[in-house]
């Protein structure tokens, strides 16, 4: 909660664009890392794949439209030219974090835990901000590719024969439900509801490209 007390000062102090969005971002963290969510993830993998989505695909964009008017412009240029490398190094911090034995390292050292938390938010962030900042087409191709290799991961989670997690080997019983099928849960959560954020923001994106292009026409 350091980080998101450091970003509400800085919030405050500057007046941020859209301080309902900056709120709201604010709102998502104290949901995740505060509220009976955070002590559910011990538990259950699914569980800890809702806690990364809202971290990734809701506060970090909210997080990032709401400071994105601080960054000068010179490194808003900066951002929105390295959409690209900006994705892949976000996909691969994703899918690092998901990686069996990394997972639970995470899972058993809290710095190396904090490690992951503060990975996903800054990269997402990143991410997120030169997508809004990027033109159109290109916004739109890397926000789709997004949930492309994030249903890759979630299918692999749903399709996998054996549970793969073992922090939550045992600790799913609990819950009426086998580690298993909460790992196959885990993955339809990422497979489909993941992805609704990306969808949407690609679709707004597309709407004003399309509006744009009607005003420059008539």
């Amino acid at each position: 909660m350091a980080i998101a007390l450091g970003l509400y000062f800085f919030g405050c102090k500057h007046a941020p664009r859209d301080r309902t969005s900056f709120i709201a971002g604010m709102a998502v963290l104290a949901i995740i890392f505060i509220s009976p969510l955070c002590a559910l993830t011990v538990a259950l993998f699914s569980a800890r794949v809702v806690h990364h989505v809202l971290l990734v695909a809701v506060a970090a964009p909210l997080l990032a439209w709401a400071l994105i008017d601080r960054i000068s412009v010179n490194r808003r240029v900066l951002l929105a030219r390295f959409l690209t490398p900006l994705f892949v190094f976000h996909a691969v911090i994703f899918w690092l974090w998901h990686a069996p034995a990394i997972y639970s390292l995470a899972l058993a050292s809290t710095p190396v835990y904090w490690a992951m938390q503060v990975s996903l938010l800054s990269s997402a962030a990143l991410f997120w901000a030169s997508a809004l900042l990027a033109s159109p087409s290109r916004a739109i191709t890397a926000l789709l590719a997004v949930t492309v290799q994030m249903a890759l991961l979630g299918a692999i989670l749903v399709f996998s024969g054996r549970p793969l997690y073992e922090p939550h080997f045992f600790t799913t019983e609990a819950f009426g439900i086998d580690p298993l099928w909460d790992q196959q849960l885990a993955g339809l959560i990422m497979w489909v509801p993941a992805s609704l954020p990306y969808l949407l923001v690609a679709m707004l994106r597309l709407i004003a490209w399309l509006r744009q292009g009607e005003v420059r026409r008539a």
